[in-house]
């Protein structure tokens, strides 16, 4: 299989982007919130208009901040991936255990098996294409949730022992998933799997699942690993280095992972990764603090960043998704990270 590359996908080096989610507007926070608790005022017309809409205003929030591979903002997702169990059947949603209290991880829904896992109608990620494919002629990146993370919300309960277990019967589904966004056109997916660096106990069983995860996927892939973001706040240990170098045997053309939050702290690790023939997405605005990272400070970001990668192998994003950040802050954080970049390429004569 022949595979693709960055300029094969019309992306420029060090080209700026975002990793998935972009900030709710507040008006369409409050009508999901509505929408919620009263859905017998709303019809499926008035439900998508308000979905496109919001999709509308991600895709210009980016393009007017100068981002060149664009997402539709996950607007129609719960987090990045909790709207996702709605279209598993054979799951049994789970009291939340912990309500009250600084809001964090244990308080996301979790689900018990009770029948073997399938999802007949796709996981809704062909009906987020199609929308913001017919919005803009740009290069598009979609951001899919990877078998492992999706097994952490679901206890086996009698029909599976463990979560590896779990994981195995998603992997086909997330395939054929992948499968049908490259049958639509999609040439840009994004596996988004932050939870193996959350457990990097088992790198090689890591390697497999993706590998096969991936199988007959012919399109740019990158995967997406951070260390968490639900309400704004990490799940584990932030280091990558335990998974290296088995993660280089990765099926994979590019990284993203996690650097502002961590101060740049193993970004030596682009140097191993470079080496292995693979391109990196470069976290370096941090999406989990409100202040705006300066533009001359992402422009010195990005210089370090060359020490160790040829700007050709370099995407810039943000750590993680925006879902979690005010909006007016998302927004200046994007535009001075396009405007660093612009900087950057300018000196490099790129």
């Amino acid at each position: 299989m022949t595979r693709l590359t960055l300029p094969d996908l019309g992306l420029r080096p060090l080209c700026p982007t975002v990793i998935g989610s972009s900030a709710f507007p507040g008006w369409y926070a409050y009508f999901q919130a509505e929408a919620k608790e009263h859905p017998e005022r709303f019809g499926p017309v008035d439900l998508e208009e308000a979905l496109t809409d919001a999709v509308r205003i991600a895709l210009s929030d980016q393009l007017n901040a100068g981002i060149e591979l664009v997402t539709d903002g996950e607007m129609s997702r719960v987090d990045f991936n909790l709207g996702f169990y709605d279209y598993l059947t054979g799951l049994r949603p789970e009291p939340i255990p912990r309500r009250l209290g600084p809001p964090a991880h244990d308080q996301r829904g979790m689900y018990t098996c009770v029948a073997p896992l399938s999802a007949p109608q796709g996981l809704g990620t062909i009906a987020e294409y199609r929308r913001l494919r017919g919005l803009t002629d740009r290069p598009i990146k979609m951001p899919v949730p990877g078998p492992f993370t999706l097994a952490g919300r679901i206890g086996g309960g009698e029909i599976y022992p463990g979560r590896l277990a779990v994981t195995e019967a998603l992997m086909p589904i997330v395939n054929a998933e992948l499968r049908a966004l490259v049958a639509e056109g999609c040439r840009f997916l994004q596996l988004d799997e932050p939870s193996f660096a959350c457990h990097p106990d088992a790198p090689g069983t890591f390697i497999e699942i993706i590998n096969r995860t991936l199988e007959g996927v012919n399109a740019y892939v990158s995967m997406h690993m951070c260390f968490g973001n639900y309400r704004g706040r990490a799940v584990g240990h932030r280091s990558y280095a335990p998974l290296f170098p088995a993660l280089l045997e990765a099926n994979v053309d590019q990284f993203a992972l996690e650097f502002a939050s961590r101060e740049l702290s193993e970004i030596e690790l682009l140097k191993d990764i470079v080496k292995a023939g693979k391109a990196v997405a470069v976290g370096l605005v941090d999406v989990k603090n409100l202040w705006v990272e300066p533009v001359d400070l992402l422009v010195e970001r990005i210089r370090t960043c060359l020490k160790f990668a040829p700007p050709q192998a370099l995407h810039v994003t943000p750590d993680c998704g925006f879902s979690q950040t005010a909006r007016y802050a998302a927004v200046q954080k994007m535009h001075n990270l396009a405007t660093a970049v612009a900087k950057v390429r300018q000196e490099l004569g790129l």
